[in-house]
């Protein structure tokens, strides 16, 4: 009778730890989100985070999700990356608000300029929308033709792993040209380097597709690369940027 009572209490508690590694899986990933978003909203100022993060988390979710067509992997991944693509438009929406509200040039920039210097650097939400819209339909159209080719759809699935590894280079480049990391949330990329130890320790675990595990490694090295600025930076802080250069460089973190 014991024995039986603490299977069930095993069971149960099994349960509950996989619930609580489900639900970190699926909404993990927007968690490191809230303080930048919060910082951002506080300081009607975006010029510390880069909008190119956006860029690459939309981008490899969606390929992920096409990837799925041709490989099946669990659905709480097709889940997460749902949910991160929401937080993306979220964070893009925002960004774009307060760049508007604070830039003194009252032109206009549209996607549909299809002006290759302003790419992602657009006056209006909803020219990213339409750009997303856009990539999308070509990757999916792309995707339904050469379904049946194992080499590319093993390809797919390494493009989007690949590129969701290279999330934090943006960010890494913007504090590079800024000399500095004020701007930046450093919980948000704390969150980043414990989410991404966590998520690759799982891919291992639960023996996902190699391109998962190996990109995630990846990920994490450029997450303690980033923190390695934070503590330079601090330490030896750099030399003021000309006007002209903050200029500049506040377009490219945009």
């Amino acid at each position: 009778m014991e024995d039986e009572l603490f299977d069930q209490i095993l069971t149960v508690f099994n349960n509950l730890v996989a619930w609580v590694a489900a639900g970190a899986m699926v909404f993990g990933g927007v968690v490191p989100y809230i303080p930048q978003y919060r910082d951002i909203r506080r300081t009607q100022n975006a010029e510390g985070f880069s909008t190119y993060v956006c860029l690459v988390l939309l981008v490899a979710n969606i390929l992920r999700i096409l990837f799925r067509f041709g490989h099946y992997f669990e659905t709480l991944l097709l889940w997460q990356s749902i949910i991160m693509i929401c937080t993306m438009l979220i964070m893009l929406n925002l960004c774009t608000n307060v760049r508007m509200a604070t830039e003194l040039s009252t032109k206009r920039r549209s996607f549909l300029d299809f002006d290759w210097n302003y790419f992602w650097s657009w006056s209006r939400f909803v020219d990213y929308v339409q750009c997303v819209l856009a990539f999308t339909l070509v990757a999916a159209y792309v995707t339904y033709l050469l379904l049946d080719s194992v080499l590319f759809v093993e390809t797919l699935g390494f493009l989007a792993v690949f590129t969701e590894a290279m999330l934090g280079t943006p960010q890494l480049y913007c504090n590079y040209q800024n000399k500095s990391t004020e701007g930046m949330s450093i919980k948000m990329v704390l969150m980043w380097t414990s989410g991404d130890t966590f998520k690759t320790g799982y891919f291992l675990l639960t023996q996902a597709p190699v391109q998962f595990w190996i990109c995630g490694l990846l990920q994490v090295f450029v997450d303690i690369t980033i923190l390695f600025q934070v503590y330079y930076y601090s330490r030896y802080p750099q030399k003021p940027v000309s006007h002209t250069v903050s200029h500049t460089t506040s377009a490219k973190a945009l």
